[in-house]
C-alpha cells in the first residue's frame, strides 16, 4: 500500500520558493516553538537565542527538502535538533557556564503555581547530565522513537535507551524529594 503525500501548505510553497515575505512570516509563527525546543536542549539562556537563529535559518534553507510526508512541526523540531547539535559541538571548545541552582525559597506548599513547578522541573532538568537531558527532550518534548534519538545524537541505541532510563528516574527521584 503506497501513501500519497499531504498537499504542503501554500505558505511552506512559497518560502520555499524564495518568496521573502512568505518566508519572513513562517519564521514569526515558527520563532516561538523552535526558541522554546532550543532552550530545553541548551542549559542557561546565553546561548539560546543565537542557537534558534542559527536553526530558524537551517529550516529556511531545508525548506525545499520538506516533502509533506509527515506533519510540518515534526520535520522541524528534527532539523531544529540536529542544528542546535551541531552548533554545541562547534561551541564545546569553549567553557560552558554551569546551570545556576534556583535560590530556595519558602513557600505554602498547599499552594503551588503552575509557574513553581515548570521552573521546579526546568531546574530538575538543568540538573541532568547533557545527554540525559538531550536524550529526554528529544523523546518527550519533540515525540522522537529512540531509534530517531540515537540516529539524531549519533549514539548507540542501548546508549540511548539506557540515557532515556537513568533521565527518567533520576528526575523522578529528584522531584520526589521536591514534593
Amino acid at each position: 500500500m503506497v501513501t500519497a503525500a499531504v498537499p504542503i501548505d501554500p505558505r511552506i510553497a512559497a518560502a520555499a520558493a524564495g518568496d521573502r515575505a512568505a518566508a519572513q512570516a513562517l519564521c514569526r509563527e515558527l520563532l516561538p516553538r523552535v526558541r522554546n525546543l532550543v532552550r530545553y536542549l541548551v542549559r542557561g539562556d546565553a546561548r539560546v537565542d543565537d542557537i534558534a537563529q542559527e536553526a530558524l535559518i537551517a529550516v529556511l534553507r531545508g525548506l525545499a527538502s520538506f516533502r509533506g510526508d509527515g506533519k510540518f512541526e515534526s520535520w522541524v523540531a528534527r532539523v531544529v535538533a540536529r542544528s542546535t547539535f551541531a552548533t554545541l559541538r562547534r561551541l564545546r571548545a569553549e567553557t560552558q557556564p554551569g546551570a545556576e541552582d534556583v535560590a530556595s525559597r519558602e513557600r505554602d506548599t498547599t499552594e503551588r503555581s503552575p509557574y513553581e513547578d515548570r521552573r521546579e522541573l526546568a531546574a530538575a532538568l538543568d540538573r541532568l547530565p547533557r545527554d540525559q537531558r538531550e536524550a529526554l527532550i528529544l523523546h518527550i518534548s519533540v515525540g522522537l522513537t529512540v531509534p530517531e534519538i540515537a540516529e539524531a545524537v549519533a549514539a548507540p541505541f542501548e546508549t540511548v535507551r539506557s540515557r532515556l532510563r537513568l533521565a527518567k528516574a533520576t528526575l523522578r527521584e529528584t522531584l520526589k524529594g521536591a514534593a
